[in-house]
């Protein structure tokens, strides 16, 4: 079945992403603490005197005593406070004790684990029929980031690029969308305490400018978010269901299911065509298990095997699925080929010049292939080669008869 209302005037959606930074370095946080609570009264409080850290408290908090550290913050809600411990009872506190602050220096900027996809509104956002590749988990060069409002943080900004582009960060509830008011803030007390490392973020206030999409721009540091995502599993990649899994540019393990590169025209949409698959296929109650990325990413060249410094720019859809052992995959290849018959049809109204299509299901010994160029496109390369041939032997020809020299 092709897609019967691909044409219909379907509204795209905003194109604008959202990244929350998740851990913390509140007083509050009970993970914060190598006790794994939050200190009471009969505690004593000790922060290492090296470790540089901000910290938000939110309510009023009587100590024995407490260790500051030599290059720190507390920012204090209304309200809060600290003060030294009476000798009056205090329910659940009977035996005190030392109570540290954990380390908070390996919380990477490239770690996919610490961030999640949220509303504007900083909501976590519903889980639906889309996910990303790995280095696109981690904030892309045209996303917005956003450090809860009322939290503290610290993050390793280590990188393989000096400079990580985004497009806004809010931070205490306050957006900061230009070069200037980063500047600003960053030239301000807290910001040398919540981000360390070599990679130095900076604030364009700009989108995506290109309609096709923008490549992420995490590629360079691809390695950096595998290392970091492996260990926070605690594991190797999992084995595949099938023999020759797929290996998606910008995803750190091999996958069932099927890719798809587009090569695209300058009529091509990134969004609305992302919103076509989703509500014209995805949404099939036959593909229910079915989950798509698609991203424009840069493919190394290759010459005669040998890769290039150069790179293509494509559309690349991973699509895989819920389905176990000889099963796997086979839900995600029946829609590549619903999507690779519909390019045939309207590619060229989408801007769509060709597809190519792989796959790796549980039932298939290796990886199968499929390219659908779209007809004119093909049909045109197919003359021109015609034409080629028969240049060159009408030279040839002339050339044997002695009429050319």
């Amino acid at each position: 079945t092709g897609l019967n209302c691909f044409f219909c005037s379907l509204p795209a959606a905003t194109a604008a992403v959202y990244k929350q930074w998740i851990p913390n370095t509140n007083f509050e946080t009970a993970s914060n603490w190598d006790r794994g609570r939050v200190p009471c009264a009969r505690d004593v409080v000790h922060f290492e005197k090296d470790k540089v850290v901000s910290v938000f408290v939110r309510s009023p908090h009587a100590l024995t005593d407490m260790y500051l550290p030599l290059n720190g913050e507390f920012v204090l809600a209304a309200g809060a406070a600290f003060t030294a411990f009476d000798g009056s009872w205090d329910p659940g506190c009977d035996s005190g004790g030392t109570v540290r602050f954990a380390d908070a220096e390996h919380r990477a900027w490239f770690d996919p684990t610490l961030w999640q996809d949220v509303l504007p509104s900083g909501e976590l956002k519903p889980s639906g029929p889309v996910f990303s590749v790995d280095v696109e988990r981690v904030p892309c060069r045209y996303d917005d980031v956003i450090f809860q409002p009322e939290t503290s943080f610290r993050v390793n900004t280590d990188s393989s690029q000096p400079v990580i582009h985004l497009r806004s960060i809010s931070v205490m509830g306050q957006e900061l969308s230009t070069p200037s008011s980063w500047a600003g803030y960053l030239g301000g007390p807290s910001a040398p305490l919540q981000f360390h490392g070599n990679g130095t973020l900076q604030v364009t206030g700009t989108g995506c400018p290109d309609k096709s999409g923008c490549a992420c721009g995490n590629a360079p540091d691809g390695p950096r978010i595998c290392a970091a995502l492996l260990r926070a599993s605690g594991r190797q990649c999992p084995e595949p269901a099938c023999q020759s899994p797929l290996q998606p540019l910008g995803h750190c393990c091999g996958v069932c299911g099927a890719t798809i590169n587009l090569d695209f025209t300058p009529d091509f949409d990134l969004q609305k065509y992302q919103d076509r698959l989703v509500q014209e296929l995805l949404s099939q109650p036959k593909y229910a298990g079915v989950q798509m990325a698609i991203s424009k990413v840069h493919k190394a060249q290759t010459f005669l095997g040998i890769m290039s410094r150069s790179t293509t720019p494509l559309i690349q859809i991973v699509l895989i699925d819920d389905r176990a052992g000889a099963q796997a995959g086979t839900a995600a290849e029946q829609l590549a080929a619903n999507i690779m018959e519909n390019i045939a049809q309207h590619g060229e109204a989408l801007g769509i010049s060709s597809g190519k299509m792989e796959v790796a299901t549980g039932s298939t010994a290796s990886g199968q292939v499929g390219s659908h160029p779209v007809s004119r496109i093909a049909a045109g390369t197919v003359m021109g080669l015609l034409f080629s041939l028969l240049f060159l032997g009408g030279i040839l020809f002339l050339y044997r008869k002695g009429k050319l020299r």
